[in-house]
């Protein structure tokens, strides 16, 4: 870890364009794929799985409003 820190403190030298170098972008992708893998195999919990059914469900108020807005 120390390595990787000394090599993302160096200074760019006079006219390049900086930045991280390759393989530095290589390594924090591939962390990156890594922690969101991680978090897609967890999945939606139950409890915010039935929260969003609930919100994709018309209540009984808005069903009789789009009804009545259709046939005018």
């Amino acid at each position: 870890m120390a390595e990787f820190k000394a090599n993302t403190m160096k200074k760019s030298a006079p006219g390049s364009k900086g930045g991280l170098n390759q393989e530095i972008q290589a390594r924090i992708g591939h962390q990156l794929r890594a922690m969101y893998d991680d978090v897609v195999r967890q999945g939606v919990p139950d409890r915010f799985a039935e929260l969003i059914k609930r919100l994709d469900e018309p209540q009984q108020g808005e069903t009789a409003a789009v009804d009545s807005e259709r046939r005018d």
